[in-house]
């Protein structure tokens, strides 16, 4: 599994606390172009606490898309403009996906 951002040696105890008061796993997504080929990723993944903003953590793969993305013609604008809604929406949750694989450890 990735390194997950925002753990800092939290015990199992504090992250099911963290996430029954509402904190998720998020990831964030960026693409960049090279003139025909575009290529989109996602970031490492990310815990978020409860009513915490994520526009800090999401704003370096929100500019790497926004400079870079959009270069490669056709899906350099589809997934530049897919990345930003995604970024500046929150990110996206993969909470049920990282609790499924934790069970499954």
């Amino acid at each position: 599994m990735s390194k997950i951002i925002g753990l800092d040696d939290m015990t199992v105890e504090e992250l099911n606390q963290e996430l029954a008061n509402g904190a998720k796993f998020v990831v964030f997504l960026y693409c960049f172009s090279i003139v025909i080929l575009t290529f989109k990723r996602s970031s490492e993944i990310y815990l978020i606490k409860s009513g915490e903003n994520t526009l800090k953590k999401s704003i370096k793969f929100t500019l790497i898309s926004l400079f870079l993305g959009w270069w490669g013609l056709p899906w350099g604008i589809v997934y530049t403009i897919q990345c930003l809604f995604t970024n500046l929406s929150g990110g996206r949750d993969v909470t049920q996906q990282i609790m499924a694989a934790l069970r499954q450890e």
